[in-house]
């Protein structure tokens, strides 16, 4: 048997925090896995604007943040390696996605894995996305390789973070996409609420449903479009918040519509992939409403795992997807990201 000690890094488009997991994992005859030690470190407002502004900024001014943004993960992971006395083998991170447009043929995730390496004096493997917006392919979802060798006994996997994604086996191939926006549309009008998120779907369940701006979000063309796809902020920016800003309703009226909205398109997929069982991770599996909404309008078997599952899984697989670089072994699937051919991605700092 072969064992792999992994530090999984992951900073999602929901602005939640920096998520750190410690991994272990074990090559017999399937890969088996157990999450050990883990944590989210919030971001200080300061740092979460500067994320937010990032897609803004010009050439030097992004390039520095990717640089302090390095160091800052580096230094929380030498501090979380320290005080829990581990030892790792590697560290994976994915980084934070500031720009993410595959038709144009670029993506962007910020946090240098020379500075982590230098931070930490670990070998660092990261930039998983962009070899295969160059090989043609969405860049996204990554995590699905994930599903498929850790987590095949489900029918489906699904994330509900700042996006919803959902993989599955269809015709004996691994297939998944984004579905839609979730955290990073409904975080910032709960925002307006002055709370961070809406914890448990409670401002939702407070709402009322708006028709009028419910049909405009359900006929939104990315719904009909075919997989492969996905999505990043851009496509938010562009498609979601003048809708959201057209109707002059209370706040608790739009978190309850698009939240319905959401559920709805989610519901919709699962039953188009008549599979069983679904389960489901990332924060919005602590969103109640959005849970049961979602119940309403599917028959399949909606499973919540434990909180290490739901907060880490992401974390867990991006130090699944660094095992597998490390090894020299395909992490990244055409059949999901649409690339021309299965691959092996990521950079590695710090390997001799």
């Amino acid at each position: 048997m072969e064992v792999y000690k992994v530090l999984g890094v992951m900073s999602g488009t929901s602005l939640d925090g920096l998520d750190v997991a410690y991994c272990e994992f074990v090559k017999a005859d399937e890969w088996e896995f157990k999450i050990h030690d883990c944590i989210t470190i919030p971001y200080s407002p300061k740092r979460i604007n500067l994320l937010k502004e990032a897609i803004h900024f010009r050439g030097e001014h992004l390039t520095a943040l990717d640089a302090k943004f390095g160091q800052y993960i580096g230094r929380e992971c030498k501090v979380f390696i320290d005080h829990h006395k581990l030892e790792a083998d590697l560290i994976s991170s994915h980084g934070h996605t500031i720009f993410h447009q595959p038709q144009h043929k670029f993506t962007l995730q910020i946090g240098s894995g020379a500075h982590i390496h230098a931070c930490t004096d670990l070998p660092v493997v990261c930039d998983f996305r962009t070899q295969d917006v160059a090989l043609g392919g969405q860049g996204a979802p990554l995590v699905p390789i994930g599903d498929e060798l850790l987590f095949g006994n489900f029918g489906a996997c699904l994330n509900l973070g700042g996006f919803a994604n959902i993989s599955a086996q269809v015709h004996n191939k691994r297939i998944a996409w984004d579905i839609g926006a979730v955290n990073v549309v409904l975080n910032p009008l709960a925002n307006k609420e002055g709370h961070a998120f809406d914890n448990g779907g409670e401002m939702a369940a407070k709402g009322s449903l708006h028709q009028e701006l419910l049909n405009e979000l359900d006929a939104l063309d990315f719904y009909k479009q075919q997989s492969p796809k996905s999505l990043g902020i851009e496509w938010v920016q562009k498609h979601i918040n003048h809708l959201l800003e057209k109707y002059p309703v209370p706040v608790f009226d739009v978190i309850h519509t698009y939240t319905v909205h959401i559920a709805k398109q989610i519901a919709s997929t699962i039953n188009k992939l008549n599979k069983n069982s679904v389960l489901v991770t990332g924060g919005g599996a602590y969103n109640r409403f959005l849970i049961n909404t979602i119940k309403q309008y599917t028959n399949s078997a909606i499973i919540i795992p434990d909180d290490k599952i739901i907060q880490y899984k992401e974390a867990l697989i991006f130090a699944f997807l660094g095992v597998l670089k490390w090894r020299g072994e395909n992490n990244v699937l055409s059949s999901v990201t649409g690339a021309k051919r299965d691959h092996s991605s990521g950079v590695v700092y710090g390997r001799i």
